[in-house]
């Protein structure tokens, strides 16, 4: 149950940083809510997961999905440079979020 509120929390965190794009500074009051209430249940959400899993995976795990959602997101959706690089960067952000899931012991 863990490694899924960890994937969630992740998720929430693709959706908050994303979020930010639309507050505008935090001066728009809906985008704002909404990627407040994104932040705070993606770091309750993170805390639970701490609770089982050591904290070292359970944060890279939680960084490596929200780092890469939001590079590709803002690729796909706010329209920044999608380059062989980045799209390389991303896969290997992906890789090592696979690859602290395999050596957790959970």
């Amino acid at each position: 149950m863990a490694w899924v509120l960890l994937v969630v929390a992740g998720l929430l965190e693709v959706g908050w940083s994303i979020g930010m794009k639309y507050t505008d500074g935090f001066s728009r009051l809906v985008p704002s809510v909404f990627t407040g209430a994104g932040i705070v249940a993606s770091m309750v959400l993170l805390s639970y997961a701490a609770k089982s899993l050591p904290i070292g995976t359970a944060y890279g795990v939680w960084v490596g999905i929200g780092a890469a959602g939001a590079a590709v997101l803002g690729m796909v959706v706010l329209g920044e440079p999608v380059t062989a690089a980045r799209i390389f960067f991303v896969c290997l952000l992906l890789v090592a979020v696979v690859g602290l899931k395999a050596t957790s012991g959970h």
